[in-house]
């Protein structure tokens, strides 16, 4: 008898001594970020020998169930010396669940202190997904990064213009890549996306991004970019022409810009030598000898004319 109250006092003791020596963690918070579920606390401000070390502990649906309650160890999270747990791959429902830590320092242990209220994924906080829009051909690739598990997008495309006639894809987050293809040529396209769990949850809708569609065997310089380079360069060119014209030095002018000597037949002073017959010459010669007679027998006449 003696014996077992001593042993019972002995038990009682020890339990004191983890109650009471060692303080409980506070503020136990869970933060849940794109089904990421990360449960925090403060470091413990407790004197301890060796180093304090924290293990959680949960109990979902099931356990409360079919196990009559138990608890179950976070794999990851036992006798850690982090103050934070990843229970992402624990929390595999979408029941409530509730949690619960302790801290440990050598054979010394805290109260347990439990998060409050209980935690359901989804409650989880949806990000604005990270999109990245390309075309390829007839064709528009959407890709993502990190997409939140057991989710879906929703990517929304629309002829830019005709945002009434929008059509929606949907892509399991796994996928991280979405290919939309037989566009029409030479138009624009838009798109926007969205997040979106099993439970009906959406996150918000990313900015619109738009992109051209573009014939892969089209020449090179039918790109915006390769025109605009084509337009920027030759009005250069005809900048730097204009003005080496305007400030160019007469001098200088003469040097790098020789004049041109006028071909023969368009100079003034013309010697048209047409070669003639004698014939033809004599035939010039009488008429030439010819009209200076009439010249002066008309001349004669007049001078008559005005003595009578």
């Amino acid at each position: 008898m003696t014996v077992s109250l001593l042993q019972l006092i002995m038990t009682l003791l020890t339990f004191t001594n983890d109650v009471w020596t060692l303080p409980a963690p506070s503020s136990v918070i869970m933060e849940s970020v794109d089904m990421r579920h990360m449960l925090r606390w403060p470091p413990l401000q407790a004197t301890c020998n060796t180093t304090l070390l924290y293990s959680v502990q949960y109990q979902g649906e099931f356990e409360l169930e079919h196990q009559n309650g138990r608890w179950m160890e976070a794999p990851e999270c036992q006798r850690i010396t982090l103050s934070h747990c990843d229970l992402t791959s624990d929390l595999g429902s979408d029941s409530d669940y509730n949690i619960r830590v302790r801290a440990h320092c050598g054979s010394q242990r805290s109260a347990w202190t439990k998060l409050s209220p209980s935690f359901n994924r989804r409650q989880t906080k949806l990000s604005v997904p990270k999109m990245t829009v390309m075309s390829a051909g007839d064709a528009i690739q959407v890709s993502f990064e990190t997409l939140p598990q057991t989710s879906t997008v929703e990517v929304t495309i629309w002829k830019k213009g005709e945002k009434l006639q929008a059509v929606m894809h949907s892509m399991p987050a796994e996928e991280e890549v979405l290919h939309i293809a037989a566009l029409q040529e030479g138009a624009e396209y838009c798109i926007k996306a969205q997040t979106v769990l099993h439970s009906g949850f959406r996150s918000n809708s990313t900015d619109t991004q738009c992109v051209s569609i573009i014939d892969p065997d089209a020449p090179a310089w039918k790109t915006p970019t390769t025109l605009t380079v084509t337009v920027i360069i030759t009005a250069g060119l005809l900048f730097v022409l204009f003005w080496s014209i305007v400030h160019c030095h007469p001098e200088t002018c003469k040097t790098h810009f020789h004049k041109q000597p006028l071909p023969q037949s368009l100079r003034g002073n013309w010697d048209i030598q047409i070669p003639m017959s004698p014939q033809e010459k004599e035939l010039c010669d009488q008429m030439v000898m010819d009209r200076n007679q009439t010249s002066s027998q008309t001349d004669a006449a007049l001078i008559t004319h005005q003595e009578d």
